[in-house]
C-alpha cells in the first residue's frame, strides 16, 4: 500500500486529526464512567489517526490501558465477554425504557430490531483482550 493510500487524502488529514483527538477524548471518559462504552470511541480514533497521525495511532494502539481491546479489535474483530455482557445488557434496558414510554408500535419495532441485530453482532463476535469497555 502506498503512503498516499494509506493515509488519505492530504485535505482531509487535519479533519481525521482532530477527529481522533475528540474520540480519544470520548473513549477515556468511556473508561471513567461506569456504563459508558469507551472501545469503541478509541477503535474510531484509532482508524482516525492511520489517516492522519502514524505516530498517535502507534501510541494508541501501543498504551497498555488503552490499547489492548483496540489491537484485539483489529487482530480479529474480537470483544471481550465482560463488554459484550455490558453492551447487550445496556441495549436490553434501553429497549426496556422504549418500551415503557409507548412510542407508536412502528416506531418500537424499527427501534427492537435495531437493537437486536446490534447485540447479535455483539454476540457474534470473537473473544479477545481482557481489557475494559
Amino acid at each position: 500500500m502506498t503512503e498516499t493510500t494509506r493515509k488519505g487524502s492530504p485535505l482531509l488529514r487535519p479533519l481525521f486529526f482532530v477527529c481522533g483527538l475528540l474520540l480519544v477524548g470520548v473513549g477515556v471518559v468511556g473508561y471513567l464512567t461506569p456504563g459508558v462504552p469507551g472501545t469503541i470511541f478509541l477503535i474510531l480514533a484509532a482508524g482516525c489517526f492511520a489517516r492522519s497521525s502514524p505516530r498517535l495511532e502507534a501510541w494508541l494502539i501501543n498504551h497498555p490501558r488503552l490499547g489492548p481491546s483496540v489491537v484485539a479489535w483489529r487482530e480479529n474483530g474480537a470483544i471481550p465477554r465482560k463488554i459484550k455482557y455490558i453492551a447487550i445488557g445496556s441495549m436490553s434496558v434501553s429497549f426496556l425504557i422504549v418500551l415503557v414510554i409507548h412510542l407508536s408500535t412502528m416506531w418500537t419495532a424499527i427501534i427492537g430490531v435495531a437493537m437486536l441485530a446490534s447485540a447479535l453482532f455483539v454476540a457474534t463476535r470473537p473473544e479477545g483482550s481482557k481489557a475494559a469497555r
